[in-house]
């Protein structure tokens, strides 16, 4: 009977064999699928399209890239498509025309042609501007008339423009940046001071020399506002005059154009390196326009520190309850309810590790550090209000669950022939634990930090309350005492993709700046998890004797 039985067992065991890899095989088609679908919007950003100028049945001229197509919907009465097509066509000018998109039935279309003097000019505000140039002026002075003149003498004041541009931001980064910090450090001195309430020739002395640093600091500060003012005009001296495809001009500051390009005169390797520096632009550099144009640099350094200030929070304590559940405590009721309770904890929403963070740490732990340590800043919190050490350390709380139970099952795998070979070594059960059984146990306790920063990363929820900003570019980590600021609000890479994607008035421009920080997300995740299994990888074959 068994053996009539056997093919049974056999055939169903392959079918189960077979449906696993399938479904295997079709998770990876999927994460293939998803990246794909990231990397052609996404990277679609940053590659330069020609400039059409078409010609509408109403009269209508309208310069611009084609952005999209879609089949027109067949009228009433017909079956089918139509056959038709309208066109997305980006048509920038949101300052005049009040929109950055046009859509446009291919009917409609009388005539297209590529005109080589088309301009595209990425703007430092209203975005994109396509046109054509017309004068080049200082002042009331014309400095080069004509597509062709202007277009030759914009390129080298343009660089010029940069560079004023990059002395600027040099000076309100820098030295400004450096006269602010400590006319603030000085009236938080004197604030102190004031706050003691003793009078005393030594205090009243110490007052007098705050107050003459800060009428220094003060006059430094003057100084450089000057200057800076000087800079900003200069930057503004000349203007550039601009037509639209409809007639209408437009006096744009030199100084105000970030980019400049004629689309439809560059070669291939023209197009490719104005494509990596759009790239450059979008990785390191500080966002524009309410973060529609510009750089996400914030968000990447805010991501990563916020990642990285959380493993180090929740890694020990994580182990050390781990060890003391494993090695240490009397197993029990009482133990199986912790780890019921751990495991409970993995399922709570993550808006409520949030709510909690911002009551226990922001409140309660924040508010007495500012009443303890820093009386003379208040009434305005330091660290009694959201800041991305409250963040991590709540994000700590929120993937412990996982670390625990990681750590536990790298414990529960080493041998307990290595702990008794320890022991019967002479080494104590101290010894024993972290010079043996840690050290066997690293690999398991590295990958349930991987699966926590993983999580940490994607996290958005939490952090909405306890910290996280749309927009701060002032970053956690400057020049001026302490260097690390851990009270400062930071940005993140998931709730710039929330913003851009759902919070912006113009949607249609945004879109593909959604694909592109989730496909540069992903990066960010993956390289920081490469980085913990490079490392579990060499504990592993460090300690292959073991069977973890």
């Amino acid at each position: 009977m068994s053996s009539i039985q056997k093919p049974h067992r056999d055939l169903l065991g392959d079918s189960l064999t077979a449906l696993c890899g399938g479904a295997l095989a079709l998770n990876l088609l999927l994460i293939v699928a998803l990246l794909g679908l990231l990397a052609v919007n996404g990277g679609g950003i940053f590659w330069q399209k020609p400039l059409e100028q078409f010609t509408l049945a109403d009269g209508r001229v309208v310069l611009g890239e084609v952005f999209d197509r879609q089949p027109v919907a067949a009228r009433e009465g017909e079956s089918g498509p139509s056959g038709a097509e309208r066109l997305q066509i980006k048509v920038a000018n949101r300052d005049l025309t009040g929109a950055d998109f046009l859509w446009v039935d291919e009917s409609q279309i009388r005539s297209r042609a590529l005109p080589d003097s088309a301009v595209a000019l990425e703007r430092l505000e209203w975005g994109d501007f396509y046109g054509y140039l017309i004068e080049l002026r200082r002042g009331g002075e014309v400095l080069a008339s004509g597509a062709d003149s202007v277009w030759r003498a914009l390129g080298p004041l343009h660089r010029e423009k940069l560079r004023q541009r990059a002395v600027i931001r040099e000076l309100e980064r820098g030295a400004i940046g450096d006269v602010n910090s400590e006319i603030e450090r000085l009236r938080l001195a004197v604030r102190k001071i004031e706050l003691a309430g003793a009078t005393s020739a030594e205090r009243e002395t110490r007052l007098a020399e705050l107050a003459a640093l800060e009428r220094a600091r003060h006059a430094d500060y003057e100084r450089l506002a000057e200057r800076l003012f000087a800079l900003r005009h200069a930057l503004d001296a000349e203007t550039v005059v601009l037509e639209a495809a409809d007639g209408r001009r437009k006096e744009l500051p030199v100084g105000a154009i970030v980019r400049l390009v004629r689309p439809n005169t560059l070669g291939f390797f023209e197009k490719v390196a104005l494509n990596a520096s759009r790239l450059r632009e979008f990785v390191f550099d500080d966002p524009r326009e309410s973060n529609t144009e510009g750089g996400i640099f914030p968000a990447i350094f805010g991501t990563v520190m916020m990642v990285f200030l959380m493993s180090v929070a929740v890694v020990p304590f994580g182990v050390m309850a781990a060890l003391y559940l494993r090695e240490y405590a009397k197993q029990g009721p009482l133990v199986r309810a912790v780890r019921i309770a751990v495991n409970n904890l993995a399922g709570v929403p993550s808006i409520v590790f949030g709510v909690f963070g911002l009551g226990f740490f922001v409140y309660l732990v924040g508010g007495s550090i500012d009443r303890l340590f820093y009386p003379e800043a208040l009434p305005t919190p330091t660290y009694g209000t959201g800041g991305i050490l409250w963040g991590a350390l709540t994000l700590a709380l929120l993937t412990v669950p996982v670390v625990i139970v990681a750590t536990e099952e790298g414990l529960a795998a080493v041998p307990r022939i290595v702990r008794e070979g320890s022991l019967a070594l002479g080494a104590t059960k101290f010894e024993t634990t972290f010079r043996v059984v840690i050290p066997a146990a690293a690999p398991g306790i590295l990958t349930g930090m991987i699966l926590a920063m993983a999580r940490a990363a994607g996290e958005v929820a939490p952090l909405m309350i306890v910290g996280m900003v749309k927009l701060a570019p002032a970053l956690p980590v400057d020049g001026h005492f302490p260097y690390v600021h851990f009270e400062r609000k930071f940005m993140h890479l998931g709730f710039h993709i929330y913003d851009v994607g759902f919070q912006s008035p113009n949607v249609d421009a945004t879109k593909p700046l959604v694909f592109a920080t989730a496909l540069l997300l992903i990066a960010v995740v993956t390289a920081m998890n490469l980085t913990a299994i490079t490392l579990r990888n060499r504990l592993r074959r460090k300690y292959a004797g073991s069977s973890v």
